[in-house]
């Protein structure tokens, strides 16, 4: 009876040949010209989908914002009445705003990109016959490569041929232990851990060697399956949601203006049309229509300084949540640690250090030729042995079930058998042990394991000429002694975690490794380890238990892939700002569910997909590096919004106000949007504003109340300075319509232009040095403000020139107003509360 054709998805079912025809290939490749059709056809090899064009995506960002909405129904408005140089002063903002934004945000994005050239991969295929070197995003179905020992697998593949080929799927399957891999056919209906026949995009070759014909790609691959599912919305995030609440609370604050205003002017009976303008200005002068072009800057130019750190932003809104970030969750190997092994010492069983033990560990590894190891490296690099009287006789190979690896070899001593493998694997087959030695032994085994060592234990006995070299040979073993191997903390590791520490930031650590070990290495770089939760404890806890118990752990060990995420979801339930490195497919949930997320240089696509951040250096200093200028970012984004709605509010409202009393407009509408716009433009030096040190020492929020109160409490010192400006305008200087608005004007702008450098910093406004953009900016644009009047262009915009008298009380008021704001800011800064986590409910 003959087994029933394989499922065309199968194709690790099915023999090479019929599979090469289906897929129109032959064992010696594609041609370039084939190979060239078929990536138009499938597409590239690559999880995402074509590139969009950066700029184009730029300006879409910033046309987004509701605000500048407002701004294109004022300039409609302005030219259907015939008010051109309204109009044009609204389009003026309109077209700057995004230019600002978009330029920035695109200049970033090139920055950006530019490294992120380097994480792209690259394999070896057969092409017209040759082996050649390509792109893999260039890898077709039907193509033939090659792979070897430290190769990435760039797609999903059948096996043609291989040679001792032992391929790591740990991103894929979550199994540490690699997987030998035949080019003989797996059942169709086998799991992705049981298709020996079939490699897969993302894992990566650990010895030996293959051909294989490419399948699938791209997203049609079991990483791209995976990609598939975690194209989701991600969750809101603190910063958008703070953004949002922010917006929300001037939408509604502009709409009751632009409602009230209106109707009051209206049943007063003045022009609706004139009114209807007024009003909009208004609502446009209370809002920070700059604030996506300043958001675009700050953020913008936080990327790019992140890039000269090593630090590829592929989310720019992510900047301000890793700024904000108070829990960092990361693995141990290759963050805390070097991610190498190394050599601590050879020792007998009596635990002397003892050469002869690390002579016969190193025969065994110069002379092993199956499973690469790099604890064989690891022994080589510490000792290179005698072979030149030696001869290789036999070797009995490591397998995940003996789990350990023997040679015979003929020499001056005779013919030997020595065999190093794991510490029990190797004990059980050793004679010539009582049962107290054996527990001596493995006293001390479990005595270096708690010391974060990794043990591999050395053996060895005397063959007879006509005994067989195979596993039956492996008995009545001699114990020779231990290897013990370390993989070190990294240089400045622990430095690291108190520099992340004295920020507010907590490292906890998340590992697969045993608890003994993970408490060691903890220990070494100055973590806490006093508790700590195993997987097996995870999964007894209900959820609500867990939000508690993940809150106090320090150390989190012995856990699976899956119970990452749901560790992500309680620290947050907790109200942290959770940060997660990752750098495997597995880790991408988890990637999802943090509020920001970091990978490295050589993870799977998939992580860093799922990652805001890809460090091209693994190091923690980097990231501490990172949240500083995140948190000079947020700064700098608040300094703008506490400046220009503290100061707006009170202009605005003392703007609606006193045009109910006034017979003429206190200014045109025209004049409202200019001195908006005017006044926002040092803004745009706060990017690179300097930011005092003890807004970057702790992570901090959006708070709404703190910004509502700003708006309250200086929003009504501006409006007291205002009465007493048109009071001096009215009752002193008896100035005319023409006068009064240019009077206003000048006052208003100017106390908007010297405001943001008291707002800037917490500390008394002159004890704070500002960015010398922003300084340079100020600087010039307040003697520009008091010659405004008397420019040619001055009377087309409703100026006229004021008298010197009337200019020395206007800068004279504005003073006394820098004095009070000063004071005002201290006692409202003063009443923030220290940072800190909050419960989500």
């Amino acid at each position: 009876m003959t087994a029933p054709p394989a499922s065309p998805d199968a194709y690790w079912a099915e023999a090479p040949e019929p599979l090469l025809q289906r897929l129109r290939s032959r064992p010696e490749g594609l041609t370039s010209a084939e190979a060239a059709a078929r990536l138009v056809e499938h597409g590239p090899n690559a999880l995402d989908g074509p590139p969009r064009r950066a700029g184009l995506r730029a300006v879409g960002r910033q046309l987004k914002n509701p605000l500048l909405a407002l701004l294109v129904v004022a300039a409609v408005v302005s030219a259907l009445s015939g008010e051109w140089v309204d109009a044009a002063i609204v389009l003026t903002i309109l077209v700057a705003s995004v230019a600002i934004g978009a330029s920035r945000e695109h200049r970033a994005r090139v920055a950006v990109e530019a490294l992120r050239a380097r994480i792209r991969a690259r394999a070896t295929a057969l092409r017209d016959g040759a082996r050649v070197l390509v792109p893999a995003a260039e890898l077709v179905p039907g193509d033939v490569m090659l792979l070897a020992a430290g190769n990435l697998v760039p797609a999903d593949a059948r096996l043609l041929d291989a040679t001792d080929l032992y391929v790591n799927e740990a991103v894929l399957t979550g199994e540490s232990f690699p997987v030998r891999k035949s080019p003989g056919a797996s059942p169709a209906g086998a799991g992705l851990a049981q298709r020996t026949s079939a490699v897969f995009q993302g894992t990566n070759v650990r010895s030996g060697g293959a051909r294989a014909v490419v399948v699938r790609t791209g997203r049609a691959t079991e990483l791209g399956g995976i990609a598939r599912r975690l194209t989701l919305r991600r969750p809101e995030t603190e910063f958008e949601r703070g953004v949002r609440r922010f917006g929300s609370l001037l939408t509604a604050a502009m709409l009751l203006i632009v409602l009230a205003v209106f109707a009051a002017h209206v049943l007063s009976g003045r022009a609706p049309v004139d009114t209807l303008l007024f009003s909009i200005a208004l609502a446009v002068g209370l809002s920070p229509e700059l604030l996506p072009a300043i958001l675009g800057v700050n953020l913008a130019r936080g990327a790019e300084a992140m890039a000269q750190v090593g630090v590829v932003v592929r989310n720019l809104d992510a900047i301000e949540n890793l700024g904000s970030m108070d829990i960092l969750c990361t693995d141990k190997t290759g963050t805390l640690t070097e991610g190498v092994v190394r050599l601590e010492g050879a020792r007998d069983a009596e635990s002397e250090p003892s050469g002869a033990v690390l002579e016969l560990a190193a025969i065994n590894a110069a002379l092993e030729t199956g499973l690469a190891n790099p604890l064989d490296d690891a022994v080589l690099d510490a000792h290179k042995p005698d072979l030149s009287r030696l001869t290789k006789v036999a070797e009995v190979p490591f397998d995940f079930i003996r789990k350990r690896v023997s040679v015979v070899v003929d020499g001056p001593d005779g013919r030997r058998l020595i065999t190093k493998g794991a510490f029990h694997k190797v004990l059980e087959v050793c004679a010539g042990l009582d049962a107290v030695t054996r527990a001596r032994l493995a006293s001390r085994f479990d005595a270096w394991s708690e010391q974060g060592a990794r043990l591999v234990a050395v053996a060895h006995r005397t063959l007879g000429k006509k005994e067989v070299p195979d596993r039956k040979a492996e008995r009545d073993l001699t114990f020779a002694g231990f290897l013990t191997f370390q993989d070190r903390p990294k240089p400045g590791v622990e430095r690291a975690i108190r520099d992340l520490g004295s920020r507010g930031v907590r490292v906890k650590l998340i590992t697969g490794d045993a608890k003994a070990v993970a408490r060691c290495v903890a220990g070494q770089v100055g973590l806490s380890a006093e508790r700590v939760l195993t997987g097996g404890q995870l999964d007894e806890l209900h959820d609500e238990a867990l939000w508690q118990a993940a809150e106090k752990t320090d150390l989190f060990v012995e856990v699976d892939p899956n119970q990452k995420e749901r560790i992500i979801l309680s620290l947050k339930k907790m109200g942290h700002v959770v940060g997660f490195l990752g750098d495997g497919v597995n880790d991408a949930p988890a990637m999802y569910a943090a509020d920001t997320s970091l990978s490295v240089e050589g993870a799977v696509d998939v992580a860093r997909d799922a990652a805001d951040f890809v460090l091209l250096d693994r190091d923690l200093q980097v990231i501490r590096r990172g949240i500083d200028e995140g948190r000079r970012t947020f700064a700098n984004t608040l300094k703008y919004v506490l400046t220009t709605t503290s100061a707006n509010l009170g202009n605005m409202l003392s703007m609606a106000a006193a045009s109910l009393f006034l017979p003429f407009l206190p200014l045109l509408p025209g004049q409202i949007l200019l001195n908006n716009f005017l006044s926002d433009i040092p803004a745009v030096g706060m990017a690179g504003d300097e930011v005092d040190r003890e807004l970057v020492d702790h992570p901090r929020r959006w708070d709404m109340r703190l910004i509502a109160r700003f708006m309250v409490d200086l929003g009504a010192l501006s409006s007291a300075f205002d009465g007493l400006t048109f009071a001096a305008l009215l009752l002193i200087f008896h100035a005319t319509p023409e006068q009064f608005r240019t009077g206003w004007f000048v006052e208003s702008l100017l106390s908007e232009l010297v405001i943001a450098l008291v707002v800037r910093t917490r500390r008394p406004w002159f004890r704070s040095r500002p960015g010398r953009v922003l300084l340079w900016i100020t600087l010039v644009m307040v003697p520009l403000s008091l010659a405004l009047p008397f420019l040619p262009f001055a009377r087309a915009l409703g100026f006229v020139p004021i008298p010197a008298t009337m200019a020395l009380a206007l800068v004279g008021i504005v003073a006394l107003y820098v004095l009070a704001a000063d004071i005002v800011k201290q006692l409202g800064f003063g009443r923030d509360p220290a940072p800190g986590p909050r419960a989500v409910g």
